[in-house]
């Protein structure tokens, strides 16, 4: 496949690792793999934890109808913690973007944890999304820089090994403490996890990529620009999510108002002709927008759909997801063979399919006959197939990456990841809401067995996003560059 090939950075106050023999834990990495591993083990177990108390969390607030909003305010705030961890890494070094950005993820946990009506758990939700923004590209930083080219695929394999831990006991967890102390406390014990990434993962990334990119003309401000271009992104994010959940007539203005702000910043962030699947770069971006978004928008309903259709308790509703940790790593561990480099594209067009058939599958639960461990199966296959995408989609993006742009080019990847969340869950959600899902749950308690009758609620967010998915496999045939064809990762315009 033809890339650009990366060049070694020279940073600024930090010496350039040597390139020895072994693999992600040789000692001159092994500091560094560990302590980014544990900061991925922290948000993993945070996303499988509280994706098991949220339906709780929702119904004590009062806030069912406002379910896809708990997520999406997350993916909302954490578009611009993006686009800021990218300039921030670019001009200074990856350190200080991780270490604010993992306490901003701590704090946004507490004021969720604390809060006594919906609107400060959205609140709470909205500073932990920032926060994560500034991590996972920060993240991406660090791995460009850090690691050679052989080992990005065996490090992004290990990110992916170290959700299946969390994705078994995180459930389990979340939900017995949920059912025997409440919700909160699923929110408020996770900050604790912090102690770990920050006396491990942060002194090995000092050592290693703790500075600037040094270039023949120095490094350069931030931009300006693209800082209003991220707040416009965020902000019509958010005003299109609001217009999508409120379902008047006067919600019309404030998401034509969200559409303005969206559309020139998406154009502006992303690679030129992201938007048309444009081969190389641009369908790099685009694929991970797709699998990303139709793959969580689904799984977000999953354990709301199994407690309020089939009487799940929480615990065993969260845990229904947890086989999909497992089959994730594995399908992240096959991408990272060197033997099926020549195979790449056409595992990840086979992975979207599996993404496809798992959503597609999940909803049959709603039909009181069929075994309530579907959706269980499923979303491992599913999951099997992410991890078939997401990794590489990573280690493709470094390859067209030159180390000065790394940074903003891992964000605009992390861009397109988030916003595809926040468009497709609005959808989903306002699908959702608008065939009576706000009523789920309301006058019972989630934990005893109540239902409902309304299920087409549910599939209409169910079945859209299998076909979001399918897309995503046509884009993952177009992931090869166009021989000698000059890619413009960073437009000033599009």
């Amino acid at each position: 496949m033809s890339v650009l090939k990366p060049r070694v950075p020279q940073q600024a106050g930090a010496a350039v690792p040597s390139q020895p023999e072994g693999g992600v834990l040789a000692p001159p990495y092994r500091a560094l793999s560990i302590g980014m591993v544990s900061v991925i083990f922290l948000i993993a177990f945070e996303a499988t934890a509280v994706g098991t108390a949220m339906p709780v969390a929702a119904r004590e607030l009062d806030g069912v109808g406002l379910y896809a909003f708990a997520f999406s305010a997350y993916f909302t705030t954490s578009l611009f913690g993006m686009v800021l961890a990218g300039q921030w890494a670019d001009l200074q070094g990856p350190l200080r973007p991780l270490a604010v950005g993992i306490g901003a993820f701590a704090a946004g946990l507490v004021v969720s944890g604390t809060a006594g009506v919906m609107g400060v758990f959205l609140v709470g939700r909205a500073v932990q999304g920032f926060g994560g923004g500034l991590v996972i590209v920060a993240l991406y930083v660090v791995v460009s820089r850090a690691y050679e080219e052989r080992l990005r695929p065996a490090i992004m394999a290990a990110f992916a090994a170290s959700w299946v831990v969390p994705s078994i006991v995180g459930p389990l967890a979340a939900g017995t403490v949920t059912e025997r102390l409440g919700w909160r406390w699923v929110f408020l014990a996770i900050p604790a996890l912090v102690v770990v990434p920050l006396v491990v993962a942060l002194p090995a990334i000092r050592r290693t990529a703790g500075g600037p990119v040094r270039t023949a003309d120095g490094p350069e401000p931030f931009d300006r620009r693209r800082i209003r271009l991220a707040l416009g992104i965020s902000t019509g994010a958010g005003l299109l999510q609001y217009a999508a959940q409120d379902l008047r007539w006067l919600s019309l203005l404030p998401g034509a108002a969200g559409a303005a702000l969206l559309v020139p910043a998406v154009l502006g962030l992303l690679p030129r002709g992201t938007y048309r699947a444009r081969r190389g770069l641009p369908a790099v971006v685009l694929l991970r927008g797709v699998a990303a978004g139709a793959f969580i928008a689904a799984e977000s309903f999953v354990p709301l759909m199994l407690v309020t259709q089939r009487g799940l308790s929480p615990t065993m509703a969260g845990f229904s997801l947890a086989l999909g940790g497992l089959t994730w790593a594995v399908g992240s561990w096959v991408q990272s063979k060197g033997r099926v480099e020549p195979y790449r594209e056409r595992l990840m067009a086979a992975g979207m399919v599996m993404v496809a058939v798992a959503i597609a599958t999940a909803p049959a639960v709603l039909v009181p006959w069929v075994p309530v461990w579907t959706p269980a199966l499923a979303w491992g296959l599913g999951c099997f197939g992410m991890g078939l995408v997401i990794g590489p989609t990573g280690v493709l993006l470094m390859k067209l990456s030159p180390p000065e742009e790394a940074g903003a080019n891992s964000a605009a990847l992390q861009i397109s990841d988030g916003l595809a969340n926040v468009v497709l869950l609005a959808a989903g959600g306002a699908a959702f809401a608008a065939l009576g899902g706000g009523s789920v749950g309301a006058g019972h308690g989630l934990a005893d067995g109540a239902t409902v009758s309304h299920p087409a609620a549910f599939v209409a967010v169910f079945l859209p996003m299998a076909v979001v998915a399918l897309v995503g496999a046509w884009v993952a045939t177009r992931l090869d560059p166009v021989p000698d064809t000059r890619l413009d990762p960073v437009p000033e315009s599009a």
